[in-house]
């Protein structure tokens, strides 16, 4: 029996999940009170305009465009506006009021999640945001609660599902980026301007946040290196298939140690080939994982959907039933683990392994030029596989295409090596570097 007052509920925005998140508090929002301790009083949603179409009904009474009383009437403010302002600025103003605020936001979160982190602590608020990396799939408080007494050593993710998506059809059915993409825009995976999802920044916010909890250290997002999947072709994914591996747009959070033996954190986003019988290799569609590397767990894999309205909605729900067993129970809310302080190590102190695809002049000599050039630059070649392209007319040079795979070896290395292949008079071009995860 709920013995506990009703708890003031107030949703900020009203889009594919805050539609959601309404419709399902309305109708469950008896069986989550059950759950929570406390009634669940929905109080009103915030729009910016109350006639748009919208994927639930909402009772015109629910909806109102006079934000700040509804924030301050609430005991917890759900934000699911999206970008920075005037989201930032609702939500302190929330958590300045003491409430507590349940966000999706990973752009604000990425951004400045630690002014938003130290205004909840200031006064014993609570911000959650399980929705704002993987939609769906319960990683926040794994890596902030279950795993907390663990040493994460490496995060990789495949936190996008629209570049999941494309590269998934670029896989298996042999079409090109661009008839990719058109197919991920028709189905709704990618917005009008897909920018955001091929070019990484929205990966590379959910990378910053990971890694910040992972790693129990504040991770700009301007720290975070990345790169898009603009440059991958269908012939890359060909070879690829060949070889055993598939490309992945992956977010890589990982505990390094640098040439100094000073230990600090590594995050990026980049494609890279990932062998098949990895688990992040049969991800397909426009799922999304996150497979964690910990000193004591093990290996550890989340798998499911990464976004859409009632799958995001579901972890918003679930960070409310928090929030109102918090209220319930009493007492502060726990402050963001970010005291470890490691240094952030830029993308040239990273070790990995590399595929690189050189299109040579077919002549003697050539091979062994090409691996001394890769010895010069401390890079180990570990593989390597020839094919001529051309046999040459009217006195041309034949040429060949090779595919050397390296052992690991350091960014800077690889940087230098293929700097130094761009400028080789055996090398008629680089056509492709890849970076090889998971083995």
């Amino acid at each position: 029996m709920i013995e506990y007052r009703n708890l003031k509920i107030a949703v900020l925005g009203a889009g594919a999940v805050g539609a959601q998140v309404v419709r399902l508090l309305r109708e469950h929002g008896d069986e989550l009170a059950e759950r929570a301790g406390a009634g669940l009083e929905l109080i009103g949603v915030g729009v910016r305009n109350p006639d748009a179409p919208r994927t639930a009904e909402i009772p015109r009474e629910l909806l109102t465009t006079d934000i700040e009383p509804l924030i301050l009437g609430a005991d917890v403010v759900i934000e699911l506006m999206g970008g920075i302002e005037p989201a930032k600025s609702y939500i302190l103003q929330a958590l300045n009021s003491g409430a507590d605020v349940i966000s999706a936001n990973k752009a604000l979160i990425a951004t400045h999640g630690p002014e938003l982190f130290a205004a909840a602590e200031q006064v014993g608020a609570q911000l959650y945001y399980e929705a704002a990396v993987a939609g769906a799939i319960p990683i926040i408080r794994p890596l902030r609660d279950s795993l907390a007494g663990d040493r994460v050593k490496r995060i990789l993710g495949i936190v996008n599902g629209t570049t999941n998506y494309i590269l998934d059809r670029m896989d298996t059915d042999g079409q090109s980026l661009e008839d990719a993409l058109a197919s991920a825009t028709a189905l709704g995976y990618a917005e009008a301007d897909p920018t955001a999802d091929i070019e990484a920044y929205d990966a590379a916010q959910k990378a910053a946040i990971l890694a910040s909890l992972a790693f129990h250290t504040s991770v700009p997002l301007e720290s975070v290196y990345r790169e898009g999947i603009t440059q991958i072709t269908s012939e890359q994914m060909a070879a690829a298939r060949d070889a055993g591996y598939v490309i992945k747009l992956l977010a890589i959070c990982e505990r390094l140690t640098d040439a100094a033996g000073v230990e600090g954190v590594s995050a990026r986003v980049y494609p890279a080939l990932v062998p098949r019988s990895h688990p992040l290799g049969a991800v397909r569609e426009a799922k999304n994982a996150v497979f964690i590397e910990a000193e004591s767990a093990g290996d550890l894999m989340f798998y499911g959907a990464g976004a859409g309205g009632p799958e995001t909605a579901s972890a918003v729900l679930g960070d409310l039933v928090s929030a109102a067993r918090r209220h319930v129970i009493g007492g502060p809310g726990v402050a963001e683990s970010t005291g470890a302080n490691l240094p952030i190590l830029p993308i040239s102190g990273v070790t990995t392994r590399y595929q690189i695809t050189l299109e040579v002049v077919d002549q003697p000599g050539v091979l062994s030029r090409i691996a001394a050039l890769f010895s010069e630059h401390g890079v180990s070649v570990e593989t390597l596989s020839q094919s001529v392209r051309s046999t040459g007319e009217d006195g041309a040079a034949a040429t060949a295409t090779l595919v050397v795979g390296t052992h690991e070896a350091s960014e800077a290395d690889l940087s230098a090596t293929v700097d130094g292949l761009t400028h080789s008079d055996d090398v008629s071009c680089v056509t492709s570097v890849l970076r090889v995860e998971g083995l």
